[in-house]
């Protein structure tokens, strides 16, 4: 040891070595064979020495440390790579004669020679190849256009079952390709925290699993729980006997350490391949992640050279696509929802019935003007579809069943929570309930968005927990909560058999409320809840206007003349402020010493004047950070090019329409370096 008690370098070196393989070991059998060797707080415990070592000796941290799984690397632009071997699509079909007409193709193809076919599931997600050298994953690229990709690795080292380091044997240098996958759990659990957070939640696991790789802040993708499986292994020098067909090949990546899907069957003819498609079809619903179809491979990697490749596709696969599933039901009413902003939304009830491995017994109906279209009547079956996405949907009414003393469904009149008479704007697909300060679902909703992330972001105060204090009548105001005291918060619970907030649960609860009082202004007005005015919004009348005086004193025509914020939007401002309640709640958060004037600072009036629409991926700023630039030098940003516009600040894969849209205005296009010219000058 040294003066100061620490470890010798030599021997820290031994304890991470030691550490890394303890702590790879335990990961591979949690997240591949699904068994927990130590508990949670023994890993935690490994995790947090080897992460000392490492910030102690940073010459002894690598790239593929298990330490690296939580992210850390910020990507402001994601570099293109040339895959080695382009990532081909396969041909697809939904047709079980075309699966024979493949597999007669075949025979005909590589006539005598015996080989036989291997079936798996189609995983429905992203498809990634992973480089190693040494047994150390080196890059991870996303298949783009099948010839180029996007650098994504330090995202992929976020991913619990991308291995870092590989067991041996492995080759020198090769490739694994597979899917990136979203888990149905998972996901949802991320939609829900999507939803309190105000972000719009994700269509389907494929597009959240898509998005979450091009993350800027991997720590952000680490927070997503991603799945990795392999389904393809290529190299030049994959000599072993066990590399000699497809199936052997994936077990040999099962022996490195890769997590490969454990359906995948050896078929020898279509009888065997139709009977695994048959499975599936039925069995897909009970799996934790999304499938849309099975892939049918010769087996034999000799054989595919003989038999080829189209101009984009092996002749040796195939993808057999499931179609979507699709029941009728009897419709037994229809029932409405009501959202934070007052939106109400109608929902079908249906006879229970099996969908995709499910019960299904509601879905929703999005709003008056989709019912009107389906033309629904009391009595009426629906059509109820479920195929990539989770939720199953309506696609419309099965007229075997519709008689005619049948009546048509209409629209709620009146608010189903509060009574209120509803209302519609012109040009709204939606009817929502005007009642803000008596609704209770839009309080206990605007109370939900007031503490979310991209708001005040108190994160010891979930839904569950504002339910009991509004229920309990402790909150019913976004400022009661400043009010809140210790006593009140201990035990309280949501019912008899609820767990009941203990004092070290409200201590975290008022010093995150306490917190809270340092967030900016922009983030406060966006607390507020006012309709149409997001996160975007918010901060340009923040940085337009300058404070919360300001703000409620602005007439419409004021507000309609700031940037993006049109009339509809400027009269939604004005007449919320027009209430005496809301104006004595801004109060109430001004006295309990929330920030209600924009303190962001202006570095200069260079861009004062000028107009700027930012499109593309740049080198030295986030796309946020690139605005924040401009406005700081006191341009301005605006999300659509129009007269008004005085450049388009491009980066790299700007869209090609913005482009003929700005040469058609004249209107002059600049990099990035050009835009930091103008701002020195």
């Amino acid at each position: 040891m040294d003066l100061f008690g620490n470890t010798d370098i030599e021997d820290a070196r031994l304890r991470v070595s030691e550490l890394t393989a303890l702590i790879n070991r335990y990961n591979h059998e949690y997240y591949m064979n699904d068994r927990s060797l130590v508990s949670d707080y023994e890993f935690d415990a490994l995790l947090r020495e080897l992460t000392e070592l490492e910030r102690q000796y940073p010459e002894l941290k690598k790239a593929n440390s298990p330490t690296q799984r939580v992210g850390g690397e910020v990507n402001k632009t994601f570099r293109q790579v040339d895959h080695r071997v382009p990532m081909l699509s396969l041909g697809n079909t939904y047709s079980i004669g075309e699966i024979v007409d493949f597999e007669a193709r075949t025979r005909k193809l590589i006539g005598d020679e015996q080989f036989d076919y291997t079936c798996e599931l189609k995983y429905d997600g992203l498809a990634i190849g992973l480089t190693y050298k040494d047994g150390m994953l080196t890059q991870a690229v996303t298949r783009g256009n099948g010839t180029v990709g996007d650098d994504i690795t330090a995202n992929a080292r976020t991913i619990a079952t991308v291995p870092l380091q590989l067991q041996p044997p492995f080759p020198a240098d090769f490739e694994v390709r597979g899917e990136v996958v979203y888990p149905f759990e998972a996901f949802e659990e991320m939609n829900r925290q999507r939803e309190i957070d105000g972000d719009e939640p994700f269509a389907n696991p494929r597009n959240a699993a898509s998005g979450s790789l091009k993350l800027q802040d991997s720590r952000e993708c680490a927070k997503r729980k991603l799945q990795f499986c392999a389904y393809f292994v290529m190299g030049d020098n994959l000599d072993a006997p066990i590399m000699q067909t497809h199936f052997g090949r994936l077990q040999a990546a099962k022996q490195m350490g890769f997590k490969i899907q454990p359906y995948i069957k050896v078929c020898r003819d279509i009888n065997e391949i139709k009977a695994f498609i048959d499975y599936w079809d039925t069995e897909r619903w009970n799996l934790p992640f999304g499938i849309d179809g099975i892939v049918i491979k010769v087996n034999q990697v000799s054989l595919w050279g003989k038999m080829g490749l189209t101009a984009k596709s092996p002749r040796w696969a195939i993808a057999y696509k499931f179609k979507a599933a699709r029941v009728s039901t009897p419709l037994l009413g229809v029932s409405y929802q009501v959202g934070r902003t007052g939106v109400v939304t109608p929902v079908a009830k249906m006879q229970p019935v099996q969908l995709g491995g499910t019960t299904v017994q509601r879905a929703t109906l999005n709003n008056a003007d989709f019912m009107a279209s389906l033309d629904i009547h009391e009595g009426d079956w629906l059509l109820v579809e479920k195929g990539g996405e989770i939720i199953p949907k309506i696609v419309g009414i099965d007229p075997e069943h519709r008689t005619a003393d049948n009546q048509r469904v209409h629209f709620a009149e009146v608010c189903p929570e509060c009574g209120t008479k509803l209302v519609r704007e012109t040009g709204e697909a939606g009817y929502y309930c005007p009642n803000q300060d008596g609704c209770p679902p839009q309080i206990v909703g605007r109370l939900e968005h007031f503490v979310s992330r991209k708001a005040m972001r108190i994160d010891n105060l979930g839904s569950e927990r504002l339910r009991m204090l509004y229920n309990s009548g402790l909150v019913r105001n976004i400022a009661d909560l400043y009010d809140l005291k210790k006593e009140q918060l201990v035990g309280l619970a949501s019912d008899e058999q609820g767990a009941s907030i203990q004092s070290k649960g409200a201590d975290n609860i008022l010093q995150a409320i306490e917190q809270s009082k340092q967030t900016p202004f922009e983030r406060v007005l966006f607390a507020l809840g006012i309709r149409f005015v997001g996160e975007v919004g918010a901060k340009k009348l923040a940085r337009y206007l300058g404070d919360i005086d300001t703000l409620m004193n602005a007439s419409e025509s004021e507000l309609a003349q700031i940037d993006d914020v049109g009339e509809k939007t400027a009269a939604e401002i004005f007449n919320y402020f027009q209430k005496p309640e809301h104006r004595t709640t801004v109060e109430r958060l001004r006295a309990a010493g929330l920030q209600m004037k924009n303190t962001a600072t202006k570095v200069s009036n260079t861009l004062d004047g000028k107009v700027f629409v930012v499109s593309g991926v740049f080198s030295r700023f986030s796309r946020e950070e690139i605005k924040n630039h401009i406005e700081q030098h006191g341009g301005k940003v605006s999300s659509s090019l129009s007269t008004k516009t005085s450049y388009l600040l491009a980066g790299e894969r700007m869209g090609p329409e913005k482009l003929k849209k700005a040469e058609k205005l004249g209107i002059p296009v600049i990099t990035e370096d050009e835009y930091l010219k103008q701002v020195d000058s």
